[in-house]
């Protein structure tokens, strides 16, 4: 369980540096821009959610969060123009990635410090998108988690409140983080690919 939540954790932080750099080298930023975008969803998130539980921010405990990033990062600027015209659809799959990973990863921390579901159903969704809106309002643009109808949060909700629903139905630890994931991405996916979204009130 525990190093299959590293894995998750450190795929996450790479990939959601990936889709910071990648809106970085969109807007026109220079390398210590697309540094620093990378940095915002890989770790925003997760600052916050440790924040609001009280708990040591976890790149301040280990550095190797950074390092991941700035690899991430380093990496992305190298292969951007092989990427020339299909960034945005590369940001978001990036994107899709990241909120799939850290919704359930903050979900099972949160779970594991307060013992609540709706708590960590909640820090889930907080991991997942935080770091986005950063990166987004950085960049000047509609954060993805506003953009009317976009299935976003309610991919991360889904996650994160299904992994917690798991558990407690005594499903073990790794399965319940697959399923949780892969049910995220899929609804994510959807919203991407298909056009997915959310119901609106009638005018």
């Amino acid at each position: 369980m525990e190093n299959l939540l590293t894995i998750f954790d450190i795929a996450g932080i790479f990939v959601f540096a990936v889709s910071g750099a990648l809106a970085a080298i969109r807007n026109g930023m220079d390398l210590f821009g697309i540094i620093v975008l990378a940095l915002m969803p890989a770790v925003g998130g997760g600052t916050l959610r440790d924040l609001m539980l009280d708990q040591p921010v976890f790149w301040i405990e280990g550095t190797q969060t950074i390092w991941i990033a700035l690899g991430a990062a380093l990496i992305t600027f190298v292969g951007a123009r092989y990427l020339d015209g299909k960034r945005l659809k590369w940001l978001a799959w990036a994107d899709a990635i990241g909120l799939s990973l850290f919704c359930v990863v903050g979900a099972e921390k949160a779970l594991g410090v307060s013992g609540s579901m709706l708590v960590a159903t909640m820090m889930g969704v907080v991991t997942g998108v935080a770091g986005g809106i950063i990166r987004d309002v950085i960049c000047n643009e509609i954060p993805f988690v506003m953009k009317r109808g976009e299935i976003y949060a309610t991919a991360a909700f889904f996650g994160a409140g299904a992994f917690c629903l798991l558990v407690y139905v005594g499903v073990s630890g790794p399965i319940a983080l697959w399923l949780a994931m892969l049910g995220a991405f899929l609804m994510r996916a959807g919203g991407i690919v298909k056009g997915w979204t959310l119901p609106q009130a009638l005018h």
